[in-house]
């Protein structure tokens, strides 16, 4: 009877051993519910100098190049928007180049007292574009011209007739004259002397 028991010990250690050895920890998988949904990859534009409207202005102009005058507008910057910056006209600093999406090149040029850079931001001196040139050059038909503006019939021009000579009138030396006759003033005294005799002679007789 103790032979036995001895042998059902021995059975159920080598039992034992043979369930520990089935279900070793090392070997066990465990399958874990996968995700069936898709994960977002978040993506972002690199950040850099931009450039935002000033307070007060409700929208700008851009340019094709750094100029009002030399360059056409090709869109507008509204209130609140902003552009990356891209760098500054050479010879032109006070213009700035920006990414402008939906024309030639996506370049575009704003006036920069009508905007704000980012503080601290270095913008790179970049050439300025050519002008564009112009298409075509405007003519006009000599013959439609001709058929719509009248040649001017020249005119001959009026003649000019001397007027007749003037005869100016000669008049006498005053000078010649008087030194050849008697000075009235002479004459007048003479007059008044002889008139103050005679007053004094009738006195006398009539005494």
């Amino acid at each position: 009877m103790f032979r036995r028991a001895r042998v059902m010990i021995w059975a159920i250690v080598i039992f034992g051993i043979n369930i520990l050895g089935l279900f070793d920890p090392g070997q066990i998988s465990v399958s874990a519910q996968q995700p069936t949904g898709s994960i977002p990859t978040v993506t972002g534009t690199p950040s850099g100098p931009v450039v935002k409207i000033v307070l007060g202005e409700p929208q700008i102009l851009v340019f094709a190049g750094p100029g009002s005058f030399d360059y056409p507008a090709i869109g507008i910057l509204l209130a609140g928007e902003s552009a990356p910056a891209l760098g500054r006209a050479s010879g032109r600093e006070d213009w700035i180049m920006i990414h402008y999406p939906g024309v030639p090149g996506s370049i575009g040029w704003v006036y920069g007292n009508y905007v704000s850079l980012s503080p601290g931001a270095l913008l790179p001196l970049v050439e300025i574009p050519p002008t564009p040139t112009a298409l075509s050059t405007p003519t006009i038909n000599p013959t439609l011209e001709a058929a719509y503006i009248g040649q001017q019939t020249p005119t001959r021009l009026p003649t000019f007739t001397p007027p007749a000579r003037l005869d100016l009138p000669l008049f006498n030396d005053i000078s010649q004259t008087q030194t050849a006759s008697v000075p009235v003033g002479l004459l007048i005294l003479s007059l008044g002397l002889f008139g103050f005799f005679g007053a004094f002679i009738s006195y006398l007789r009539g005494r």
